[in-house]
């Protein structure tokens, strides 16, 4: 299990209406000894991204936000430790499908003719990732793909191990 915060920066033609945003996310990742040291995992997100102050100039928009739920799934393989004396640092990659919800409020000035709504969008695409991990701590960033709407992210994971058998 793990709890996951960092920013988002988004790039290409989001970037053109959106500022940075944050997001925080919660994770489960599953292995067994027989496939060690890749790990599948599922993952649980929510993002923010408020709207750029030179679109609104340029717009009639006075508040355009994004509010993302998002899904992902995928693989994580850990490469054997490049630093193991006082910390165990371990290269870390991940990749799979994503899934997201957006949520997006337009916001018009007052005087321009046009009336405030709300838009949902479902989007699929992929992320990658690349990083360290410090076994409770791992540090790694993302290039995340939805059609007209990728982002490059850096997270900080808290990493809380759980054991079981069965």
């Amino acid at each position: 299990m793990a709890v996951g915060v960092g920013p988002r920066v988004p790039i290409g033609k989001f970037a053109d209406v959106q500022n940075l945003g944050i997001g925080f996310n919660f994770s489960f990742s599953y292995t067994d000894n027989k496939i060690l040291p890749v790990f599948i995992y599922s993952e649980l997100g929510f993002e923010h991204y408020p709207g750029r102050q030179d679109f609104y100039k340029v717009s009639d928009y006075s508040s355009f936000s994004s509010n993302v739920l998002t899904i992902k799934l995928g693989a994580r393989y850990y490469f054997p430790a490049i630093f193991d004396q006082v910390v165990l640092l371990m290269p870390v990659i991940e990749a799979g499908p994503s899934f997201a919800l957006f949520e997006k409020f337009h916001q018009f000035k007052t005087g321009s003719g046009r009336n405030n709504f709300l838009e949902d969008n479902f989007k699929s695409g992929f992320h990658v990732g690349a990083g360290v991990s410090m076994f409770l701590l791992d540090a790694i960033f993302y290039y995340n793909y939805f059609q007209d709407s990728q982002q490059i992210s850096f997270d900080l994971k808290i990493r809380i191990p759980i054991f079981a058998t069965i």
